[in-house]
């Protein structure tokens, strides 16, 4: 057998389907017991003293308004059976009902804040509990994409590296030897299998890589950003500038890492109504510029967030930087914005490997 458990809204409820708080067939109940309570009261002065569990009745099984209503009725009807029996005015007569009345009203009314606050609690618990399921599924998410990401640059700076250079050389070997030379095919077969393998490597780089960079150009993944990056009044634009190339994968990743870097930290911290993300292509290098018209800050008094990651996570974005033989620079004022802009020198040659194969 199902069984199926009902919170409840209000106070605790202990009744019966038939007897709900809130249904007709409470009314009809409880309106029956106070009719029979007032011929009681008709009767003898002495029923007055059922008039306080009538209170937590009233009180408990009706809305909060209505209850106390009810309560102050009962205590005014308590108090005139009483005057109309003894035919006279004491202070008892006012003094016991209204006292009850007040204790009652007190007691539920203070239960149910009690209630509220325990409910209350009991949300933020689960609420606490959630979010802290999402953030420890957040760090194990970006912790296998920051252990993607350095595995691709690992194959990319080593193995890929060094089976291109395998593969010029014995490129430029095949040249020089001889067309009927017999170590000819041998240097052939061994310079076709490098370029296989540097083919299979650059596959494992491109798996690796983040899901952005997966269907599609850096230009396009950067734009795809600034499309879902949003903030309070908050305009994203995207714009390239020089000819777009094919990057190898290592700069295509730290160039959207410190873009969606810059973008949370412009999102999180400068307020701004306007940012730009220019990426530009040069002879031998690229930049990206990030530009807000944000409320800007002083790069030497950087602050330290609670992880200890200091500076907005600029030190971050400085090491990825660095790890490619690139710059990053920071300028911004107190009420000024702020430009962030990261170089990564590209030769020719490197970009020319990069396609090949």
């Amino acid at each position: 057998m199902e069984t199926e458990t009902v919170r409840p809204r209000g106070r605790v409820r202990a009744f019966s389907p038939s007897l709900r708080p809130g249904t007709r067939a409470v009314a009809v109940w409880l309106g029956g017991l106070c009719a029979l309570w007032i011929v009681l009261l008709v009767l003898s002065p002495d029923a007055l003293w059922v008039a306080f569990p009538l209170y937590f009745l009233q009180l408990h099984l009706l809305p909060t308004r209505w209850g106390v209503a009810a309560v102050l009725v009962t205590a005014a009807a308590a108090i005139t059976s009483f005057v109309a029996h003894r035919q006279e005015i004491a202070p008892g007569a006012f003094i016991g009902p209204l006292l009850g009345a007040a204790v009652a009203i007190a007691t539920v009314l203070g239960y149910d804040a009690l209630f509220r606050e325990s409910e209350r609690r009991r949300e933020l618990i689960v609420e606490l509990v959630a979010t802290r399921a999402e953030l420890a599924e957040a760090e194990r998410t970006a912790g296998t994409l920051a252990e993607r990401e350095r595995l691709a640059r690992e194959i990319h700076d080593t193995l890929a590296q060094g089976l291109s250079s395998i593969q010029l050389l014995l490129r430029a070997a095949e040249r020089t030897l001889p067309g009927d030379a017999p170590a000819t095919a041998h240097v052939r077969a061994a310079r076709e299998a490098a370029q296989a393998n540097l083919a299979e490597a650059r596959s494992f780089v491109r798996a690796l890589t983040p899901p952005d960079l997966e269907h599609g150009s850096l230009a396009a993944a950067l734009e795809r950003l600034c499309a879902r990056t949003t903030g309070p009044g908050l305009t994203v634009r995207f714009a390239v500038s020089g000819t777009p190339v094919e990057l190898p994968t290592p700069y295509e990743v730290a160039l959207l890492r410190t873009a969606q870097s810059a973008l949370a930290n412009t999102v999180r911290h400068a307020g701004a109504g306007r940012a730009e993300i220019t990426l530009s292509f040069m002879d031998t290098s690229v930049a990206l510029d990030v530009v807000d018209d944000g409320r800007g800050f002083d790069p030497a008094a950087v602050p330290v967030d609670e992880r200890g990651d200091g500076g907005f996570g600029l030190p971050a974005m400085r090491s990825r930087a660095a790890t490619l033989g690139g710059t990053l620079s920071v300028e911004s004022a107190p009420g000024q914005g702020t430009a962030l802009a990261v170089t990564l020198p590209v030769a020719g040659p490197v970009l020319g490997e990069e396609r090949a194969a």
